[in-house]
């Protein structure tokens, strides 16, 4: 494995362990580059009611257009927030995450 995909596997591992919290600089940068995505067609995580599973969505070109579902389903946020961390990351860079 070459050194930019053991620097990418590294960043995601350091998500993947904590999503929430402090973040590493490089880390950060990616993260704020994937949460200034314009909000037409971005994922979201939809958790109806406590204790349901979480819903994974993408929101409409316009704020009056309605949430469409994608059917997948994640019982913890961790899980949840796993995925869209995966999805924005494709988007952003064009390509999987490496070893997923």
């Amino acid at each position: 494995m070459d050194k930019l995909c053991q620097d990418v596997a590294q960043l995601a591992q350091e998500f993947r362990m904590q999503p929430h919290g402090r973040h590493s600089a490089e880390l950060q940068r990616v993260l704020n580059r994937m949460r200034s995505e314009p909000f037409s067609g971005r994922y979201v995580l939809i958790q109806e009611h406590r204790n349901l599973p979480y819903r994974l969505a993408r929101l409409g070109p316009t704020p009056t257009d309605p949430i469409g579902y994608t059917g997948d389903t994640f019982l913890t946020l961790e899980e949840a927030e796993w995925a869209v961390f995966k999805l924005r990351w494709c988007k952003l860079f064009g390509t999987d995450l490496p070893g997923e």
